[in-house]
């Protein structure tokens, strides 16, 4: 059993239908039809939301991720319309939402990698393959791949898992046509997102993305390239044979498997509250990530 520790209740706007609480984001559409994105301070980790929140968090993600939007608007549109606010909402929601096309969405996480990590390399340790994709001998935990590849994986629901699934698996489900689209685009954007971190001292080990359409044309969603969908490794600190340094909630996990917090992972407990040293070390990593991948201020 996982999911929120404690299930927020969704604010009631005026002009405004509530369509989904999800780990982190509140989804409404308005009267346009046009979704209304709200990144909250909510974290997760194993598959459950915590019950603590890390200030900053949601404006962090928003702003990084329209950051990455207009590196990156070349390769493949995306689905804001605007940064604005809609009338009548808290003053918290300032600088944490987004005004988004309503798109089709496809229902695939777009998974690249460039190193070995995570349940990649979970993976490879049983069987020399990443989503059936086969992989040389001799790699570790933290390895640099020969060339960026695209591992998919389905979508879960809130307290459920993503699970790997092949390249075959996906076209079979959304077509042939579109999964190539998808691979392409994945692929692309990693590239670009790969190589603007590294002249900033960052590796971008791995990164998720969503994908939908609007009309025939394919239009990136959601959030892109943030500390919550990606693995980003300070490239000074990097030593393949070990877990890495990381600028995302390495911390959070890491504590709650520690002998500190008490709580025990493969129980249906839900995992206690994050102690304070913890809180600020993970919303400094996340402060870190957005001044070195975008050399501004978050201050």
């Amino acid at each position: 059993m996982s999911g929120f520790v404690e299930k927020p209740e969704p604010l009631q706007v005026p002009g405004l239908v509530h369509l989904h609480t999800g780990k982190v984001r509140e989804l409404y559409q308005n009267e346009a039809g046009d979704l209304v994105m709200v990144a909250s301070d909510r974290t997760s980790a194993f598959d459950w939301v915590l019950p603590t929140e890390i200030p900053d968090k949601g404006r962090i993600l928003t702003q990084l991720s329209l950051w990455w939007f207009d590196q990156l608007r070349d390769l493949v549109p995306h689905h804001v319309l605007s940064t604005e606010p809609p009338a009548g909402v808290p003053a918290d929601w300032a600088g944490r939402t987004l005004v988004c096309k309503s798109l089709r969405m496809v229902p695939v996480e777009c998974v690249a990698r460039g190193y070995l990590t995570g349940s990649g390399l979970a993976e490879y340790k049983e069987s020399r393959t990443v989503c059936g994709l086969a992989l040389p001998e001799g790699l570790v935990d933290g390895s640099e791949l020969p060339a960026p590849i695209f591992t998919p994986a389905t979508k879960a629901a809130v307290g459920e898992h993503d699970e790997n699934v092949s390249y075959e698996e996906v076209a079979r489900q959304v077509g042939a046509d579109t999964a190539a689209q998808l691979r392409q685009a994945t692929l692309a954007v990693y590239g670009r997102a790969r190589d603007i971190a590294r002249d900033r001292g960052i590796i971008l080990a791995d990164t998720k993305f969503e994908f939908g359409f609007e009309g025939e044309n394919l239009v990136i969603a959601d959030e892109v390239l943030t500390p919550d969908s990606s693995r980003f490794w300070p490239a000074d600190q990097w030593q393949p044979g070990r877990a890495q340094p990381s600028y995302d909630k390495q911390f959070v996990r890491d504590w709650l498997t520690s002998a500190e917090s008490g709580w025990d992972r493969a129980s249906e407990q839900p995992p206690p509250p994050l102690p304070q040293h913890i809180v600020d070390a993970t919303r400094a990593k996340y402060i870190e990530a957005y001044e070195r991948l975008t050399g501004i201020s978050w201050a």
